[in-house]
């Protein structure tokens, strides 16, 4: 168990939250709010290093970021053992030692409920109050057999009601315009979002998609199902390609779908040579990365967030071509 387990209870989160200590961090919703006139705001998402290499390729991509002004990047949870730590620690470096609002996503998979109290208090400790709810994955085989820790939360409304009542924090969901894999049909998906928002989720922001309509129909099927949850910021996040094996596997992953068309125009600029064409496959994701954020933005999108794989290139293409990234000293 991390050091922190023992020293940050859910009584002392509580505690401090009921004697008057209140966060000054903004909350998602006020940086979508106040985002700079006639710029659609954008955000980007980073993943735990898994080692020295990686994390200093990771902090190069941050201050590359933290130059064009995101209204926040958030930080995916690798679960267990030293991923863990690692995991709370960047995220709490994040938040100390840069300009930028982390999110910090949290799963229920493998926590007890007391470990994921501990969890929380960890991040507010650091001065964390943003969390980005999920359910998870089952570790070794996303898309195997969800087995609910025996002292833990079944769902992710479970985690948001949680969190909510462990003090002040802001928390977000996931949703998923194509229905999540669990879910047998998208009734179904759009009831348990619509649930998670009503636990007191604020926002959601979708898993990646490459067809802008499963975005648009998901909005109206969150309306027509619950208004007042309807006009709570669906943000939607788009993945810039840069490598065909690489997206190939996480739509595997992710029980996303690649579109046949433009799985077609990947395999085509990668070529039929066993090492694949990168140049040009990472220009055809480019510009549908493009079209897909200018698409967003006609619809009416409250932001872009986007998946940058620690890198920091092909998104701030995207943005230059949306012209969204702003200029910071």
């Amino acid at each position: 168990m991390p050091p922190y387990a023992e020293s940050v209870t859910f009584d002392s989160v509580r505690g401090r939250a009921s004697a008057g200590w209140v966060s000054r961090t903004p909350s998602i919703v006020d940086r979508l709010r106040t985002a700079d006139s006639g710029r659609v705001p954008f955000s980007v998402e980073f993943s735990p290093p898994r080692d020295a290499a990686a994390e200093a390729r990771l902090w190069r991509a941050v201050r590359e970021f933290e130059r064009m002004g995101p209204a926040f990047v958030s930080m995916t949870y690798g679960a267990g053992g030293s991923t863990r730590d690692r995991t709370v620690r960047v995220t709490g470096q994040l938040a100390e030692e840069t300009t930028l609002l982390p999110v910090a996503h949290l799963t229920a998979v493998g926590h007890s409920v007391d470990e994921l109290r501990s969890l929380v208090g960890a991040y507010a400790d650091r001065g964390i109050r943003n969390i980005l709810v999920l359910r998870g994955d089952p570790p070794g085989d996303p898309l195997g057999e969800w087995q609910k820790h025996p002292h833990g939360v079944e769902y992710a409304d479970e985690l948001v009601r949680l969190i909510r009542n462990l003090g002040d924090f802001h928390v977000g969901v996931a949703s998923f315009p194509e229905g999540h894999h669990r879910s047998p049909d998208l009734d179904h998906d759009t009831k348990f979002l619509v649930n998670k928002l009503r636990a007191g989720a604020e926002y959601s922001i979708t898993q990646m998609f490459f067809d802008v309509e499963h975005y648009l129909r998901l909005r109206d099927r969150v309306a027509a199902c619950d208004p007042e949850q309807g006009v709570k910021p669906i943000i939607p996040e788009i993945m810039p390609i840069t490598s065909l094996r690489s997206v190939r596997k996480m739509v595997e992953l992710s029980g996303s779908v690649l579109p046949a068309e433009l799985e077609a125009r990947l395999a085509d600029a990668a070529g039929d040579g066993p090492d694949e064409n990168r140049a040009a496959v990472r220009a055809v994701g480019i510009e549908v990365a493009t079209r897909m954020g200018e698409r967003l933005i006609a619809e009416g999108a409250p932001g872009l967030h986007f998946i940058t794989l620690n890198f920091a290139r092909a998104t701030s293409e995207v943005l230059a071509n949306l012209g969204l990234a702003a200029t910071r000293v």
